[in-house]
């Protein structure tokens, strides 16, 4: 393991795996990056599995053999590919799910992108997701639409562990942790157990500054760190919140902190450095998600040394001096659900292509 991926660790710094796919699980990837690079997590979004459904030919007998039993419905046929990859990196990570008390070793699955928008029927497919995956290191991820929020509160008083995704805004992450605590109160006052139950909020950061750049003068000092500033507003929140006395009640009963996860955390700008998001935002009791060329590129020259020491005015400076920043977040949110329902769409045109010639034989 590398220096600067050891001290990441002994910072309570987890490190999550930023895609997901066959050709991850079969070839030995995951299992390599969980022995060399500390991967403790694993992460997925109809993106990722649309890249990783469409380069392969490994899910093509799974598909033959779906087809052959009778499931013809597209979206049916998805779901059988990617539980299989979720249920085998589940199985996969759950010893050190086992080994940490349940703070790591999670897979998250995606609620399909056509729902996120509808409180119920959010609901419905996460529990169902829950329900066909049948692993209690698995996180079913749900975008923090203002219908997401919703749908948050009502699966964490299930007992549905929920990756909240898509989170661009500070006000919307307070939404995400509010519909948390509400969940797991519900559950108290229900006399039900508080202990199986996790959450992470994903955190979005690098899409944030590929917005507000473009807006900002040329050699304008707030060029790249808008992002990272608004990421630590919402991490001090965060560290008041589990300070503050409602927190401190339910952690006496068995709940768990909904951990910060920072997402997109490759640069899109070549000018930075490529682990420039790692650095800053390796903050303790935290969670980085990253795409294995970004990890691979911290493990070989990342530094720790440069992560700047929380100033949680000078962070809240910089996000307000960004221009328009509630209007860019506010797109950002369209935009990765679109983004998102865009991949799906075409994943299911493909799978409806694909699964032709098994029908017609």
């Amino acid at each position: 393991m590398s220096t600067s991926i050891r001290i990441l660790t002994e910072r309570d710094v987890s490190i999550w795996l930023d895609t997901l796919s066959r050709d991850l699980i079969e070839d030995g990837a995951l299992a390599s990056s969980m022995a060399d690079l500390a991967v403790a997590g694993v992460t997925s979004n109809p993106t990722i599995f649309a890249g990783a459904i469409h380069g392969s030919d490994r899910y093509d007998a799974q598909l033959r053999a779906e087809m052959r039993a009778g499931v013809e419905d597209p979206r049916e046929l998805f779901l059988a590919l990617a539980l299989d990859d979720v249920r085998r990196a589940a199985d996969l990570l759950r010893p050190l799910h086992d080994a940490s008390r349940g703070e790591n070793g999670f897979v998250s699955f995606e609620c399909t992108p056509d729902v996120a928008y509808d409180t119920d029927a959010t609901v419905a497919q996460a529990v169902d997701l829950h329900r066909r995956i049948a692993r209690p290191n698995a996180m079913i991820k749900v975008p923090a639409t203002g219908p997401g929020i919703a749908a948050i509160e009502e699966l964490t008083a299930l007992g549905v562990s929920v990756n909240v995704t898509l989170l661009f805004a500070v006000s919307r992450y307070e939404g995400a942790v509010e519909a948390y605590l509400r969940g797991l109160e519900r559950r108290v006052g229900a006399g039900l157990p508080l202990g199986g139950i996790a959450s992470v909020a994903s955190f979005f950061v690098s899409r944030v500054d590929a917005k507000a750049d473009p807006l900002l003068p040329v050699g304008s000092p707030l060029r790249g760190r808008i992002g990272i500033a608004n990421a630590r507003v919402a991490y001090a929140r965060h560290l008041d919140l589990i300070a503050a006395p409602r927190w401190q009640r339910l952690a006496g009963l068995g709940a768990r902190v909904q951990r910060p996860l920072w997402a997109s955390t490759a640069t899109k700008d070549p000018a930075y450095r490529d682990t420039l998001y790692l650095e800053q935002l390796a903050l303790p009791g935290t969670i980085l998600t990253v795409p294995e060329a970004t990890l691979g590129a911290f493990a070989a020259h990342g530094d720790p040394g440069r992560t700047e020491p929380l100033d949680v005015d000078a962070a809240r400076w910089i996000a307000a001096a960004a221009p328009d920043l509630p209007g860019i977040t506010a797109e950002l949110e369209r935009d990765g659900v679109e983004a998102f329902s865009r991949s799906y769409r075409e994943l299911l045109a493909e799978l409806a292509e694909r699964a032709r010639p098994a029908r017609a034989a």
